[in-house]
């Protein structure tokens, strides 16, 4: 991940905590007070989804990431933001609301036992 989108992903995330970034996945996971709401992959940010907030990022015509499993594709819970979303900490404000408090649900999940 380029240093460029990592201060312009502080810029657009540092309101609502503190961000640290690091490698995963292939790509970097995305913290907002460590909790991980977000994802880059081949320079896009993509932000948790759950069912509570699948259909705000489907009415504005975002996508999941998918990329090819060892048999078939693999669909991850982290779904593109509005291009809008990455010009100022404003307008991303309401999408990385909904990933927090996406990550935050899924971190209050019982553990298998």
């Amino acid at each position: 991940m380029s240093d460029a989108l990592i201060a312009h992903l502080h810029d657009l995330l540092d309101p609502l905590g503190g961000v640290t970034t690091r490698a995963m996945f292939g790509g970097h996971g995305v913290y907002v007070d460590g909790a991980l709401i977000g994802v880059v992959m081949e320079e896009a940010l993509y932000l948790k989804v759950d069912a509570e907030t699948r259909l705000h990022f489907e009415a504005i015509g975002s996508e999941p990431y998918v990329y090819l499993g060892q048999a078939e594709p693999i669909t991850m819970s982290y779904w593109s933001v509005p291009e809008i979303a990455m010009e100022s900490a404003e307008a991303m404000r309401p999408w990385a609301q909904l990933a927090l408090a996406a990550a935050e649900r899924a971190g209050r999940k019982p553990k298998a036992s």
